[in-house]
Parts: C-alpha cells; sequence; structure tokens
C-alpha cells in the first residue's frame, strides 16, 4: 500500500510521517496506482515503490490533466480524488510513503 500524509507545501520532508505527526489521508493499492498512470493520470516519474511528494500546485495540474480527459467518473481516479480532496480542505500537498 502507498499511504499518503497531509503535508503543507512549505514543510521539510521528514524521515518517516510519524516523525513529523503528519495526518494520514489514505491509501492505494499498487493496481490503482498502475491503472493511473496507464491512464496518464500520474505520471511516470512517480515510483510506487518511492516516497514522492505531490504539492498543491501539482495537485491543480493533475485535477485539470482529469478534467481535460473527462475521466472524473472512472473508479481509480475518484479514489485519487478522494486523498486530493482532504489535502485541497486543509490547503496543503500531500507526501507518499510506500511501505
Amino acid at each position: 500500500m502507498l499511504d499518503f500524509y497531509i503535508i503543507k507545501d512549505d514543510q521539510a520532508k521528514p524521515n518517516a510521517p510519524k516523525q513529523a505527526e503528519l495526518e494520514f489521508a489514505g491509501g492505494l493499492d499498487d493496481e490503482t496506482f498502475d491503472n493511473l498512470q496507464n491512464k496518464g493520470i500520474i505520471d511516470r516519474r512517480f515510483d510506487y515503490y518511492s516516497d514522492f511528494r505531490l504539492d498543491t500546485a501539482l495537485i491543480r495540474q493533475i485535477r485539470q490533466n482529469i478534467s481535460r480527459k473527462q475521466l472524473q467518473y472512472d473508479v481509480d481516479v475518484k479514489k485519487l480524488n478522494q486523498l486530493f480532496d482532504i489535502a485541497d480542505k486543509r490547503q496543503c500537498g500531500l507526501i507518499a510513503y510506500g511501505d
């Protein structure tokens, strides 16, 4: 499972989410992540097994891409949008940790 946590854009990347007491937003399984990459929603530079960060600007870009491709009702995209909605409510980005 790829676990996503809420993080402010200007906050330094912690080594572990518990170290910075980051709020858990949710997760994506490897099949969903692969599907999102195959659909061109998540860039191939992001690796399921490596930590990465999505700041608010990148989340906005991904959402625009989803709208442009008219994939907002896709099952995999809905899972990703749930994570984005949580981050948007807190005006923060997301950081992913592979486990």
